[in-house]
């Protein structure tokens, strides 16, 4: 029996349902080439869904609804919110590149980034493993569609094959896993599986199976080293506007279903998933910075480069229980939480300027492609850098302090191994830094290609600057964020 509590709980996924089914049919009578109405729609609606979710964030509870299968409480609803504005901020960059590609055409691009948002939200409200998968397939399915959106591009055609034929294998690999669990519990529910495991009735060997699965499927999701493969393939392959909403709103849902399955969920078996962790953070990292450096592709450099990114973040989450203490896992998660919201931010801004050098009727994918940018466009050439340095941790911009959070967290455990896994993320980091001053010193000290000016619409231009100026400031005053990310990990683990 549906409860009033219920639907005010879900009223931003009730709500996002609703408009996307009515901008739909509001398309139909749109003739622009901008999509004008379609648009404006789409971002009122968007606007609207994040600042429900702040407010029920800062209210500060934990509410199960629909029987216990949906949860709202704190960690959920900023991820929720942070989802609803990168969103926004992926639609403000990729309009006017879409356009020019006929891609706008019948207004899909905006229905099915709501249908991904959509699926977003239920992952990162799911307290029950069915209802966690339906959110995956309904955000992994629609992204598979807005991948194919240039039905007469065979490279995007491409793209959409492998990331469609991979995604599968990776859903089939978690639900394999969450049928194991449920095979051993006898729950979907994910409070009521950790209660099971932790009371130690079960085989352990079963449960360990299970959980094998469902890390290779978190990996997959998080673009994790070894299965990381589709990443490079479809970040290149895909409409740079396509690239720009995959890789970052889905990432805010990765970290939610990791914090919701494995610690929720499977905290009395950390130390098993710890271990399958670290060797995933010390694949990412390897893999991602050392393939990085030999792209020539941007976006394919980008790719790579998320992939060494995931293996901070895997880093955070490995460290938050020691020796079956759980005293610094706020502490861990929160730094991990930090790290994915502040990379969301810089790849907004990294792949934003991207889409705005593609606008000059050519795809700006290499490298070289920006050579010259300070002398065409000083304002973009320095966000541009700001981003790169910020993706290569250097102070004072947030993604050092980023980096510096999470080598605190591993640091602080006081163990040999994850003090070894500290060093070994900075030598990795030294790495990285390389292939992403070359971008910096090809957009500084190279002469350009091409003596046009880089012009933008008002809009992009307000958002790109506001997008920069972020990744300074949460670098230098990184306080407010952080408190944010602690206070929602303590609520949420505390409920």
């Amino acid at each position: 029996m549906l409860d009033k509590m219920s639907l005010i709980v879900t009223s931003p996924e009730i709500l996002l349902l609703v408009m996307a089914c009515v901008i739909a049919l509001v398309d139909l009578g749109v003739t622009s080439r901008l999509r004008g109405a379609t648009y404006w729609l789409t971002m009122a609606t968007l606007a609207v869904v994040a600042w429900f979710s702040a407010d029920f964030a800062l209210q500060g509870q934990t509410i199960y609804a629909f029987g216990g299968m949906v949860v709202s409480d704190p960690m959920g609803n900023w991820l929720k919110c942070f989802a609803a504005l990168a969103m926004m901020v992926c639609l403000v960059y990729g309009r006017g590149y879409a356009a020019d590609r006929d891609m706008l055409h019948g207004g899909e691009m905006f229905t099915l980034s709501m249908f991904i948002l959509l699926g977003i939200f239920v992952m990162i409200s799911g307290q029950n493993f069915l209802v966690i998968y339906l959110g995956l397939e309904l955000m992994t399915l629609c992204s598979y569609a807005l991948v194919a959106l240039r039905r007469d591009h065979a490279t995007s055609t491409e793209a959409a094959m492998k990331y469609f034929v991979l995604g599968a294998m990776a859903s089939g690999f978690l639900l394999y896993g969450m049928s194991m669990l449920y095979g051993a519990t006898g729950s979907l529910d994910i409070g009521t599986v950790f209660k099971i495991v932790n009371s130690g009735q079960v085989k352990h060997q079963v449960l360990v199976f299970g959980l094998v699965f469902i890390v290779s499927g978190l990996a997959f999701k998080l673009g994790a080293a070894p299965f990381h493969m589709w990443i490079p393939d479809v970040y290149q392959g895909a409409p740079t506007s396509v690239t720009l909403v995959i890789g970052s709103a889905p990432e805010l849902a990765a970290f939610a279903i990791c914090i919701r399955l494995l610690v929720e969920g499977l905290l009395p078996l950390a130390i098993d998933w710890q271990q399958m962790l670290a060797v995933l953070a010390i694949a990412s990292l390897l893999i991602g910075n050392l393939a990085a450096i030999a792209q020539t592709n941007l976006k394919r450099m980008l790719a790579y480069s998320t992939i060494a990114q995931m293996g901070f973040v895997i880093l955070g989450l490995l460290s938050g229980v020691v020796n079956g203490n759980t005293l610094s896992a706020a502490n861990a998660y929160s730094s991990a939480m930090f790290y994915i919201v502040t990379y969301v931010m810089t790849t907004l801004a990294s792949f934003g300027i991207i889409l705005l050098l593609a606008r000059e009727g050519f795809e700006s994918e290499e490298i070289t492609d920006l050579a010259g940018l300070n002398q065409r466009s000083p304002l973009f050439a320095g966000v541009m850098a700001i981003c790169m340095f910020s993706l290569a941790g250097v102070p004072p911009l947030v993604g050092f302090y980023a980096k510096l959070a999470v080598l605190q967290a591993l640091v602080s455990s006081g163990q040999a191994l994850y003090i070894g896994l500290a060093v070994f993320a900075v030598m990795m980091s030294l790495v990285g830094a390389f292939y992403y001053l070359r971008v910096v010193k090809v957009m500084y000290f190279d002469a350009p290609i091409t003596a046009t000016t880089v012009s933008a619409p008002a809009d992009v231009r307000a958002v790109l600057t506001l997008n920069g100026a972020l990744v300074l400031i949460l670098g230098i005053l990184p306080g407010g964020l952080m408190t944010l990310c602690a206070q929602a990990i303590v609520k949420t683990l505390a409920s």
